[in-house]
């Protein structure tokens, strides 16, 4: 009967989860799928999921039309730049708040994790003026010195950092080994999955970033990739078939990154706590 029941209650979890990963998996299928089809055809009734005709001309006038390459290079470097940046920023701040005893240290932590509270636009008025103050305004500094610290990247390696044995400083101390030394050789090492991790976060939040960039920039030339989909809308009319293919390349790198961190998550999960 026991046996009767788990097989039961595993089969409805798996029904459960198969109707789940559909609900997700069905939307972005037709988005491709979508890409594929003639602009005459996107909006033909019945509407239709696979394409009648599949064709990959809008893929070459996407190509031709909008200048992805440069706008492809400034959207990888504000991501790339703001990731490492934000790796290291948070690697720093997490060490500190995890092996450093100082009592406010514990409160300004508590004020750093208090700022997940706010939405983003409630600080982005005092943001733009002091990124105008400072001259960092339609740079592409400013769009990434503000983003370099996030409170979740500070509370992921202060918990690792935590889990950590006060021992194993000790010892390296003990060693003649400063906290400078402690810290690149022996602690961010040993956070190698929390490092990735992070880094894919980052880099996904700063790709697709929109809003802020926005606001920051008005050179055509500095636009990012989000922004430069944005002109494809124009005042009085939407060409859905530029702006679907425009939307596929987009996050074709993003997917390239994704794909080529996780294996490297996998392989350091696979293998930490087992001697070289």
């Amino acid at each position: 009967m026991t046996k009767l029941y788990d097989r039961t209650a595993k089969t409805l979890l798996t029904a459960a989860l198969v109707v789940v990963c559909l609900l997700y998996v069905f939307p972005v299928f037709w988005f491709l799928m979508s890409s594929l089809k003639p602009g005459s055809e996107l909006f033909s009734y019945p509407l239709t999921i696979l394409p009648k005709t599949a064709t990959l001309q809008n893929f070459v006038e996407a190509w031709s039309t909008l200048d992805f390459f440069k706008y492809f290079k400034n959207t990888f470097l504000s991501a790339t730049l703001t990731t490492a940046f934000t790796i290291f920023a948070s690697a720093t701040c997490g060490f500190a708040f995890a092996k450093y005893d100082r009592k406010w240290l514990r409160f300004f932590f508590v004020c750093i994790i208090a700022t997940t509270i706010l939405p983003t636009e409630v600080i982005m008025n005092p943001t733009f003026t002091v990124i105008r103050v400072t001259g960092l305004y339609n740079r592409l500094a400013g769009i990434i010195i503000p983003s370099i610290n996030t409170a979740t990247g500070i509370f992921m390696f202060r918990s690792f950092f935590l889990s950590v044995l006060d021992s194993l400083i000790e010892c390296a101390r003990m060693d003649g080994a400063s906290d400078g030394k402690i810290f690149l050789r022996i602690m961010l090492p040993l956070a190698r999955p929390i490092v990735m991790i992070l880094a894919i976060f980052s880099f996904q939040w700063r790709w697709n970033d929109y809003i802020w960039p926005l606001i920051v920039l008005n050179d055509p030339d500095k636009y990012t990739l989000q922004v430069a989909l944005r002109s494809i809308i124009g005042a009085q009319n939407i060409d859905w078939a530029l702006l679907l293919v425009a939307s596929v390349i987009s996050i074709l790198p993003l997917l390239l990154v994704f794909i080529v961190f996780q294996r490297y998550i996998m392989n350091a999960g696979a293998t930490s706590g087992m001697k070289d």
